[in-house]
């Protein structure tokens, strides 16, 4: 019988169709970069860990997660969490907690006593300078290239500015022993109380060496005073904390700065004992570099602010500060009001240095404002030297500085081995506007327990406790899988035409362009936008 005039195509299956003549458009399945790995400094893949880790899989969400960074309980405590910032799913409920989830598997690896893979042997010896997270960074990834590593360290412990810049309060000492202990146990030599003060003296020891000393270095200001042992330096508080030998400050502590370090010393007078710690700045609070969030937890626990103000004279039991306001540029400038206020010390917090004395007689070097300039491969104007950390003209934080570490001890390796290194390319970042958020639930961010004010005032046990395994797998759960397929079937049941195939567990789909008509239904109903229409070719 004729068929009717409007049928076009045979009866039956659509498999028995080949539709795929009809496509101006094909769909192809993308990997697109994660905010969040994007965003972050040591360049973890936070999404792939995070995937293990809402699994159920902790060891291998862990093992991961230490492809990029060895200090995961660290850094799950001290990081300053621009991932989160970022984290699309900010745009929908809350962001992950990200750093909580890090935490979580670094203490889980420390109780279950999980250590590093050790890699043969290179037959290269390179030296690292300073053993903070930049130096046990680089120590870590060198290790894994299979090279002989040394670390020479001033201190008469490791960690450098973890140990003697971040309270107890942040970083619990234990968790920080645990995580330099694992790296050492990888066969690196580590050597405490051993200062270089000319670097060519032990240069030629070694086939490279990475610089990562520490900003350990106060800055000072001139304030004309009657009792110079009323003015100290934040890190010599802190220091001497830490060695168990904190100084007396008194009853009314002032504390000029606005960074972090200032919060961190103002935090630690109030657990000495002190009735009241005022941070004096010079500018706003929305011009202070210090973290809100820390700033917060500041004012929580008692910390007194005087903002606009600087200091111009310390008295032998007050100090004179004047009021300042901020040009149309922001700057503070004088007013020549001025104000007494009672004190029994001063600590400043006006920033660190780095002690570059060491390198006077090393050849090529070039030293800008304080920091060494590096290149694109973290080298510096001398072969087989690199540096990193606070060593380079760069933020200071822990995270940043394991990113130079991993940075350069790629760098290093490869230049070892007389190769480039090549970074591959990025991808396209996953933009929130792409996700079809309608597929995910909304599921507030896990709040970890925090210690009442008053229990913060009088003590340096740790402010935030952990998560647990179930809320930590709630936690890794709430991630988007942003611009990567996990699998969700989605395409598979949308697809009017059968031309999604699935390959089995963990190797995703193809698309069978012989029936594929391009109407682009699999992209659009793709939560996590890892498919993308692109313009058939004839």
């Amino acid at each position: 019988m004729d068929k009717p005039f409007a049928i076009t195509l045979d009866v039956g299956s659509s498999l028995a169709n080949h539709t795929g003549s009809w496509r101006t458009e094909r769909p192809v399945y993308v990997d697109r970069l994660p905010p969040c790995n994007h965003a972050c400094p040591a360049g973890e893949n936070i999404q792939a860990w995070l995937y293990h880790a809402e699994s159920g899989d902790y060891r291998a969400a862990w093992k991961s997660l230490v492809e990029n960074n060895p200090l995961p309980a660290i850094m799950g405590r001290v990081c300053y969490r621009p991932c989160e910032s970022a984290c699309n799913r900010g745009q929908l409920d809350q962001s992950v907690n990200i750093h909580a989830v890090e935490r979580f598997l670094g203490d889980e690896a420390i109780r279950r006593g999980w250590q590093f893979e050790t890699a043969a042997p290179s037959g290269k010896h390179v030296l690292v300078v300073g053993s903070g997270p930049s130096g046990l960074s680089a120590a870590y990834h060198l290790s894994r290239f299979g090279h002989k590593v040394t670390i020479y360290e001033a201190g008469p412990w490791a960690g450098g500015m973890m140990r003697f810049g971040i309270p107890k309060y942040r970083l619990p000492r234990d968790i920080l022993n645990a995580e330099i202990a694992r790296i050492v146990n990888m066969g690196v030599t580590l050597r405490l109380s051993t200062r270089v003060d000319d670097l060519n003296h032990v240069h030629g020891e070694f086939d490279a060496v990475f610089l990562a000393v520490g900003a350990h270095v106060s800055k000072r200001a001139y304030i004309p005073a009657g009792d110079a042992s009323k003015i100290l330096d934040a890190l010599s508080v802190l220091r001497s904390v830490e060695r168990g030998d904190a100084p007396q400050l008194g009853r009314r502590v002032l504390v000029y700065g606005g960074g972090n370090t200032a919060l961190d010393v103002a935090r630690t007078a109030k657990r000495l004992g002190a009735t009241e710690a005022l941070i004096v700045y010079r500018r706003t609070r929305e011009k202070m570099p210090a973290h809100d969030f820390e700033v917060q937890e500041a004012i929580e626990e008692g910390i007194q602010f005087k903002w606009l103000s600087t200091i111009k004279q310390a008295g032998d039991a007050s100090f004179t500060v004047e009021k300042m306001r901020l040009d149309e540029k922001g700057y503070p400038q004088p007013t020549g009001e001025f104000e007494t206020i009672q004190g029994d010390s001063l600590v400043l917090a006006l920033g660190q240095d780095v002690d570059l004395s060491f390198l006077e007689r090393v050849s090529g070097l070039d030293i800008v404002d304080g920091v060494v300039k590096v290149n694109e491969q973290m080298m510096t104007g001398h072969p087989g030297v690199f540096a990193g950390g606070d060593m380079v003209p760069a933020e200071r934080t822990v995270t940043v500085a394991v990113g130079h570490g991993k940075k350069a001890a790629r760098n290093i390796d490869a230049w070892l081995r007389g190769i480039s290194y090549e970074p591959g390319p990025k991808h396209e970042i996953a933009d929130f506007r792409k996700l079809n958020a309608w597929y995910y639930s909304d599921a507030p961010e896990t709040v970890q327990p925090m210690l009442d004010a008053v229990r913060r005032q009088s003590s340096f046990d740790e402010i935030f406790s952990g998560l647990d395994e179930t809320n930590g797998l709630f936690e890794a759960r709430r991630c988007l899988s942003c611009g990567n397929c996990f699998e969700c079937d989605n395409c598979y049941g949308v697809c009017p035409d059968n031309a999604v195939i699935k390959l089995g567990a963990g190797k995703r789909f193809r698309f069978n362009y012989d029936y594929c008509k391009g109407c682009g239904m699999c992209m659009a109903e793709c939560p996590c936008s890892a498919i993308q229409m692109v313009a058939e070719t004839i």
